[in-house]
């Protein structure tokens, strides 16, 4: 019997359907050696059977045992069309006259009934890898980004019943999650506790797993892992942006150039303050951190002068 359940109201909001669906349950089957040894059996029979009638006397003894050879034939050969060859990563979805009747995932030779329809479906893991894509991102910046997920069927049933084609399905709801993911988030994020796609990478991907996962969960698909296999400005913006990012970077290092200048010239005063090594006024004292601080966060060597004559001169 089709066990059906409700499915929950999608809690993201990214649009899976909420329908009810089919649960994979295990088809009855048998170990195909003992059919396949029977069906033989039944067909040897059948020939012997029409063979004795063939050589008996009395007709109506070669009458009964030639229809019961004819008869018998037949069915053994309807019998072994139940015959199934499972391979590991392959399941059989089994329907007797349009009814969901369970799932095969024993491998080897089984037996079903052989009125049934069987339809192959893979179990192996998959991946796929979607074309690069142009969004904007969160700022609104055109960027272009493509990914990989790795997934495999988990409900044989879900897979066959609840979509047309799980692997158009699987494929059109990865670049939907790609592109849902990229417009939440910045390419790069100007905030110290912000999220950005490429600052970001192991955290967006594990969120785009679980939204992808979500939009997949009604054709039964487990995705096993998603990764962003190309991130990139869009070529349109991406000198500008490659100028900002140098800039960036160039402020980062000047920042740590006059912090560093900055207690160095802190040491050299109060050295010279402990050693009592010379007495310089306020005056001094800012002309001399002036200089050093020029000399310290000069991106050129200095070129020194030197005085000659007293320091007030």
């Amino acid at each position: 019997m089709t066990e059906v359940a409700d499915r929950a109201t999608d809690p993201a909001g990214t649009g899976a359907p909420a329908e009810p669906k089919v649960r994979e349950y295990a088809a009855h089957s048998i170990g195909g050696g003992p059919a396949l040894l029977l069906g033989l059996a039944g067909m040897l029979g059948a020939a012997g059977l029409v063979a004795a009638g063939a050589v008996s006397g009395p007709n109506v003894l070669k009458i009964t045992l030639i229809l019961l050879g004819i008869l018998l034939f037949p069915v053994s050969v309807v019998a072994m069309t139940g015959l199934n060859v499972v391979e590991p990563g392959q399941a059989r979805v089994v329907q007797l006259f349009g009814r969901y009747r369970g799932t095969i995932r024993t491998d080897g030779l089984r037996w079903v009934n052989p009125l049934t329809s069987r339809e192959k479906i893979s179990t192996r893991v998959r991946n796929h890898e979607t074309a690069v894509l142009k969004v904007n991102d969160a700022y609104g910046n055109p960027i272009e980004l493509a990914a990989v997920v790795v997934w495999r069927v988990s409900d044989t049933a879900r897979a066959v019943f609840e979509v047309e084609d799980f692997t158009e399905f699987v494929e059109t709801q990865t670049e939907a999650a790609v592109r849902h993911i990229a417009i939440e988030y910045p390419y790069d994020s100007h905030e110290e506790e912000g999220l950005s796609l490429r600052g970001n990478a192991e955290e967006i991907t594990e969120k785009l797993a679980a939204e992808l996962q979500v939009r997949v969960d009604a054709a039964g698909v487990e995705i096993i892992e998603s990764r962003f296999t190309h991130l990139a400005y869009a070529p349109e913006i991406a000198s500008a942006m490659l100028q900002r990012q140098q800039a960036g970077a160039v402020v980062a290092a000047r920042k740590q150039i006059v912090e560093g200048a900055v207690g160095m010239v802190e040491l050299a005063l109060n050295r010279l303050t402990e050693e009592d090594i010379v007495d310089l006024d306020p005056e001094r004292k800012a002309a001399m951190v002036s200089n050093l601080m020029v000399v310290l966060c000069g991106d050129r060597a200095a070129q020194p002068v030197v005085n000659t004559g007293t320091l007030y001169q």
